[in-house]
C-alpha cells in the first residue's frame, strides 16, 4: 500500500521517478521496487520522499505495514487516502490508555450520536487508526462532502455506501463528483 500511495502521490504531482529518485538520492531501480511494493523504504528514505513530495511524514508512515484489498483497487480508492491531511482536535478532555489489541491507533474520541447505535454506541470510546482502510463491513472515519462520519464502510454493485447502524439515518451513497476521503479504521474501545 504504501509503494502504491507514493506512485500515486508522484503522479499527481506530475513528478517523474528519475526526478524523485535524483531528488532523494536513491537510483530509480531502488524507487521502482518501493513503488511496486517489493521493498518497503526505510524511515530515513520515506522522510525524504515526503520531503521531496511536500507532504508531511506521519499521515503516509501508517501505512507501513497495510496492504490494499483487492475492493480498494476495484474501487480505486487511493485517491480517497488523507495522506496529506491530520484530523484537528478542537478539544482535549483527557488521555486514554490505548489497547494493546489496538497498536496503531492515532487517537481516541467519544461517539457523539446514535446513528451506530448497535456498533458503537453514543458515549462509547472510539479508536482511529489513521489511513488505515476498513474491510468491507467494518467501521470507519470518513469525510464526505465537508462532513465526518463514524459509518461501516459497505462496496455494493460498484459503489460505496456509508452505513448507518440506526434505521432513522439515511445511508450515503457515495457519488463519483463528490468529495470523499477515508481518514481511517475505527475500533470500539470498553
Amino acid at each position: 500500500m504504501l509503494g502504491k500511495m507514493i506512485y500515486t502521490i508522484r503522479e499527481k504531482q506530475a513528478m517523474s521517478k528519475t526526478e524523485l529518485a535524483e531528488k532523494i538520492g536513491i537510483n530509480v531501480g531502488h524507487l521502482t521496487h518501493i513503488e511496486k511494493g517489493e521493498r518497503n523504504p526505510s524511515q530515513k528514505t520515506l522522510r525524504d520522499i515526503c520531503s521531496a513530495l511536500q507532504i508531511p511524514y506521519k499521515p503516509l508512515s501508517n501505512m507501513y505495514d497495510k496492504e490494499f484489498t483487492e475492493e480498494f483497487e476495484t474501487y480505486n480508492l487511493q485517491n480517497a487516502i488523507a495522506y496529506s491531511t491530520i484530523p484537528l482536535v478542537n478539544n482535549i478532555e483527557s488521555m486514554i490508555i490505548c489497547p494493546a489489541s489496538i497498536p496503531n491507533a492515532s487517537f481516541a474520541f467519544i461517539m457523539q450520536d446514535d446513528a451506530m447505535k448497535n456498533s458503537a454506541p453514543k458515549g462509547s470510546c472510539l479508536f482511529l487508526e489513521l489511513n488505515a482502510i476498513p474491510d468491507n463491513k467494518e467501521l470507519g472515519l470518513f469525510k464526505y462532502n465537508d462532513k465526518f462520519y463514524v459509518r461501516k464502510l459497505i462496496f455494493r454493485k460498484n459503489k460505496i455506501v456509508l452505513k448507518a447502524d440506526s434505521l432513522l439515518v439515511k445511508d450515503i451513497v457515495v457519488d463519483d463528483g463528490s468529495q470523499f476521503t477515508i481518514v481511517g479504521k475505527i475500533f470500539v474501545g470498553n
